[in-house]
């Protein structure tokens, strides 16, 4: 970084340090004004047109007093002090300075990094969730923190800033706090069942003030204890509490199956959530890759839009920020896995996503960059956004080489001569879940009509 770069930086986050110790108790109208403000200083840089439009988005936004707002005040009012780091961090790396980056990397490079990159040290996990994939991976292989470190320190040099910690269960390894405390310029999203968030191990993340646990829930305690085991929903409940009193902003994880749709998508449960503190949400459905897979357990189309109607409904109306890995295809032109996300499992194999459960290279012995450029990942961006023959232009709501378009998973493995990461990873590409999924895929390209 040029020492130009280096004073812009420092100056852009001594102003967002300003924002943020004044928002929490400034008006709307002084937020507006800061806007104009912030536009001006991304319009000097010749590649911060995205930026631009996302301060545009805000300003919108707040004129309309869209309940983002009132939560973004809240996350400040409510938020530990070393958190603020984070926030900084943030939109200082993960949004402003890494995007110019990856612009620069594409123009010279001919690829653009993804702005994030899934890890799973570890496939160890405390609990035995119904249809969890975990348990088909070998649980022997530890990454270790040398590579782990060593590929941060690769992500960084291609403007990665952001990393998604899962596995497994990531707050079993505690020595991955190190890894946390190291990279202070890095936010991470970690994964867990939220078993092990007591107290004492909050105060740590507090510490850390760079670390947001992801606290997965099924829905209330019979649906949660129904396939997290028994007692797991009152341990979801306490871990929630003990991070709101430690100011540590956290969210939550939720898994669509066939037998949860009513309770997940009630206005009851979102404001359950919302008032246990929780500030952002993922939705993801079943995908038959765990263990035992079963297709009866995949939402039905009906369900699945309703998933969709809700979220959105949701994202205009509730204070907490909420997306949908699949049904949220159109807000990122459609699938991501092998180009704009990838996953790095336990023993170093990298797969495209984290539902995509093959592999070519090995992070041990490639690195981020030639992963990035391989046949393999390059076979998956060839053919983004997915678009069949009979169709004039992708349909961004059947964005998922998996429950989607399974057609074209099945020709990428073969064409590249991917290897099973698991143990039956290929039962997906061949025989009842085959013709299930080719169904299924089916159902949903009839309803999904954008």
């Amino acid at each position: 970084m040029t020492l130009l770069e280096n004073a812009k930086k420092k100056f852009v986050a001594i102003g967002l340090e300003t924002l943020l110790n004044l928002s929490a108790r400034v008006s709307d109208k002084d937020l507006i004004r800061l806007t104009y403000f912030a536009e001006k200083i991304a319009r000097k840089g010749k590649k911060e047109e995205d930026i631009v439009r996302v301060i545009i988005k805000a300003r919108e936004g707040i004129k309309k007093g869209h309940p983002w707002v009132e939560l973004g005040k809240r996350i400040i009012r409510e938020t530990a002090p070393g958190y603020k780091k984070l926030m900084i961090n943030f939109f200082l790396n993960s949004i402003i300075f890494s995007v110019s980056k990856r612009k620069e990397i594409e123009e010279n490079e001919g690829f653009y990094p993804p702005s994030q990159i899934v890890i799973s040290p570890s496939m160890k996990c405390n609990l035995h969730c119904q249809g969890c994939y975990a348990w088909q991976y070998k649980k022997e292989d530890d990454l270790s923190l040398e590579v782990i470190d060593r590929v941060i320190n690769e992500g960084k040099e291609l403007g990665i800033y952001f990393y998604t910690i899962s596995g497994g269960e990531p707050f079993l390894r505690k020595d991955l706090l190190e890894v946390y405390r190291k990279h202070n310029d890095t936010v991470f999203h970690i994964y867990t069942n939220g078993t092990l968030l007591n107290k004492e191990y909050t105060q740590e993340l507090v510490q850390l003030g760079n670390v947001i646990p992801l606290i997965s829930i099924e829905g209330f305690k019979k649906e949660t204890d129904a396939r997290r085991g028994k007692g797991i929903y009152e341990k979801v409940m306490e871990a929630m509490d003990n991070l709101k009193e430690a100011g540590v902003p956290f969210g939550f994880s939720v898994t669509h199956i066939s037998l949860n749709t009513k309770v997940i998508t009630s206005e009851e449960f979102i404001d359950m959530l919302i008032d246990k503190g929780a500030i952002v949400g993922w939705f993801f459905q079943y995908i038959p890759i765990g263990q035992k897979p079963d297709l009866n357990l995949i939402p039905s189309t009906e369900e699945r839009d309703l998933r969709r109607r809700m979220v959105l409904r949701w994202r205009n109306e509730k204070p907490v920020v909420v997306y949908d890995f699949w049904n949220d295809g159109p807000l990122v032109k459609g699938c991501i896995a092998g180009g704009r996300y990838l996953h790095i499992i336990n023993n170093g194999d990298v797969e495209p996503c984290v539902f995509v459960h093959f592999a070519v290279d090995n992070i041990k012995n490639k690195s981020l960059k030639e992963i990035l450029t391989s046949s393999f990942f390059r076979a998956f961006q060839r053919r983004q956004p997915y678009k069949d023959e009979d169709e004039e232009k992708p349909n961004y709501l059947r964005p998922c080489a998996i429950i989607d378009h399974p057609k074209f998973l099945r020709d990428i493995i073969r064409e590249t001569h991917a290897h099973p990461t698991c143990q039956d990873a290929e039962e997906i590409l061949i025989g009842d879940l085959a013709y299930g999924l080719d169904r299924r895929a089916a159902e949903w390209k009839e309803i999904s009509i954008p």
